[in-house]
């Protein structure tokens, strides 16, 4: 995959950073995880003769799609 994108700076819902560092270790292997998994995923469609903007709306449409179950429990 080349050089992946750094994760983000994470941030808390009042906008302050994410400071603790077992949060920040666990969510930046999660970010670099999903990365190498969509990155393969999308490798594979486009090897399959798929449309690259079809293919990439279709992961827009995965992630806009997440659903929060903590929504008003937090």
């Amino acid at each position: 995959m080349g050089d992946a994108k750094q994760p983000p700076v994470w941030r808390q819902p009042t906008g302050a950073a994410v400071s603790c560092i077992e949060k920040l270790k666990v969510l930046n292997e999660n970010y670099r995880e999903l990365a190498q998994l969509t990155q393969d995923a999308f490798e594979d469609a486009l090897l399959m003769d798929c449309d690259e903007t079809q293919v990439r709306q279709a992961l827009h449409e995965l992630v806009d799609s997440l659903h929060n179950p903590y929504r008003g429990r937090m």
